[in-house]
Order: C-alpha cells, then structure tokens, then sequence
C-alpha cells in the first residue's frame, strides 16, 4: 500500500514540475559534453528530494539535520539548473550539506580529528562524482536503483533505517526512470537530482557502515569512483582544466566513438555496480584489513578499466 502511494504521489509531483518548468525554462540545452543533441527539461531529480522528505515526515523527521543539509545542496542544485553558478557557491552549499549529514548521523562522534578533515573531502567528491557520472538516459537511476536495493537486502539482514527509506527511495528511483529511461528522455536528473540522489545514498551508506562497522561497504560506489578519479587524473595528465566540458568519461568514449546505446551503457554500469556488490559482500573475508579488500577489489577494476579504455582513445587517435 505505502509502494503505491509512493509512486502515485511522486508521478504527480513529477508532472507537476515538469509544468513548472516548461514555464520557468528549466531546461537542458546541448553542449560539447552533452551526450544528447535535443532540448530537455532539466532538474527531473526532484523526485529524489521529495521522497526523502516524505519519509522524513512519515517517520517524524528522525534526522532533521541531514533533511535541512539535503535541502541546502538541493535549492544550490536548482538554481544553478536554472542559471549557471560560480564553483565557489556550490563548493560552499556541498561543505555545508555534507557537515550537516556528518553530524546527524553520529559520524562525529566517531571520527578522529584528522578524519574529520578528510571525510568530507571524500563526501564532497563522492557528490561531485554522481554529478560528473550523469551524463546519458537512465545510468544515474539505474545504478542508484541498484545500490538503493542492495542496502534494502542489507537492512533485512542488519537494521540500520527504517524499512519504509527504501520504499520511498525506490519508487522515486521507478517514477524518474518512467521519464528518463528512454531514446529520447522527457527529463533529465539535473544537478539537484544527481547531487541529491546522491547525497541519499551517501546518508544510507554512512548508517550502514556505522551499524556494521564495516568499511568495504564503500566499494558500492566503486564504478562511479573510479571513472571519476582516473578520469581526472587523465585530464591534468593531459593538462587540461577538470572542470571544462569533456567527452573522456568511459561511458562519454563508449556512446560516442563506439555508438553504443545509452541505454545499454546504463544497463552495464548498473549490472558490473551489482557483481561489484555482491562481491563486497559474500567475497571480501571481513577479517582482511580495508587496506588489502581495496587492492583485491579495486586494482583489478582499475587494469581492466583502464585497459579498455587506452583502446579506444587510441581507436580514435588512428582515424
């Protein structure tokens, strides 16, 4: 019953602003990034923040922090849909949000001081990923669906939210890709989809690490991770501002120089996210050290990444 009302509430809201913004202009114009050449509207992603806030309403608003952080990197994320925003803002509204999440989740508590230093690098960056990564039809909720679904499982098997978070979060998930997860989608995430999602997940990940006091389960952001880091260091490699419009994303190499389907390109990000998670759970011994699981996991992740894809630029570099 609450599945329904769900995904019936969400599919309203979305039309709803899809109204909204067809009035207002918030739309996707293609660039030389973009991976599609066809006005859109932009900020679908919307979606993910009304479901968080529903939950958090249904349940009595059980981390009211993290609501009000999710609601400041939200409202940046709109205008900067709207019109573009200096980094410096947005950079702000991210340090901001994620200290917020910090704090809510007890990971203050936790952490030394030298950690509380590096955590939020690594949150912001792991926003920031999501925001690089969203780049063509459905891989930023498909892959989101499946992490989404992964944690659902684990909650099942250890509590650490209350079942209906990922009822909500789900349906947000089924009702965004309804739109999205076509030739040609009727919305895109936007930053505040792919930002907020993002910072969702985040939200669920540090409570699960927390109950289970396993860090390993950060490799269920692997994939986005390591196309993101090793894209970035290809770039200052090449000497290249990182944030300038690029097309050196392995999904960016594969839709445009291999003319894969995009589609089918989301669909793989989300099925090798998916073997990557069950590795991390049934594979990794729990007694290695974080350490050593890294290197198992992620040294192989990278050759193979890596391998694949010095192909293809110097596929390109040829013709």
């Amino acid at each position: 019953m609450l599945a329904f009302i769900a995904i019936s509430f969400l599919f309203l809201s979305e039309l709803l602003y899809f109204r909204i913004a067809e009035k207002c202009n918030i739309i996707d114009k293609p660039n030389e990034r973009s991976s599609h050449n066809y006005i859109t509207i932009r900020g679908g992603g919307i979606v993910f923040l009304l479901a968080f806030w529903a939950w958090s309403i249904y349940q009595g608003w059980p981390y009211l922090w993290a609501s009000l952080g999710l609601l400041l990197v939200g409202l940046i994320s709109i205008w900067d849909d709207i019109q573009s925003l200096p980094n410096s803002i947005r950079l702000t509204s991210h340090i901001a949000g994620t200290l917020l999440l910090i704090y809510d989740t007890g990971l203050i508590d936790l952490l030394s001081t030298g950690w509380l230093l590096l955590v939020p690098v690594l949150l912001i960056g792991s926003l920031n990923a999501y925001n690089f990564m969203d780049g063509i039809n459905g891989i930023t909720g498909l892959y989101s669906l499946i992490l989404v679904l992964t944690m659902a499982w684990l909650n099942q098997q250890f509590p650490f939210l209350d079942s209906t978070f990922f009822i909500w979060n789900s349906a947000a998930l089924l009702v965004f890709l309804f739109f999205n997860f076509r030739k040609r989608a009727k919305c895109f995430a936007g930053d505040v989809g792919s930002i907020g999602i993002g910072f969702i997940v985040l939200f669920a990940l540090i409570l699960l690490i927390q109950k289970t006091g396993e860090l390993k389960y950060i490799f269920f952001l692997s994939l986005y991770g390591l196309d993101s880091v090793l894209t970035i260091i290809q770039r200052i490699y090449r000497k290249e501002n990182i944030f300038d419009a690029h097309r050196l994303h392995f999904y960016q190499l594969l839709a445009h120089q291999q003319g894969v389907s995009h589609r089918w390109i989301s669909v793989g990000y989300a099925i090798t996210q998916a073997m990557i998670n069950i590795i991390v759970i049934w594979l990794l011994p729990t007694k290695w050290t974080f350490l050593f699981q890294g290197l198992v996991l992620i040294l192989p992740l990278t050759l193979v990444y890596s391998f694949f894809k010095w192909r293809m630029i110097q596929q390109v570099s040829k013709v």
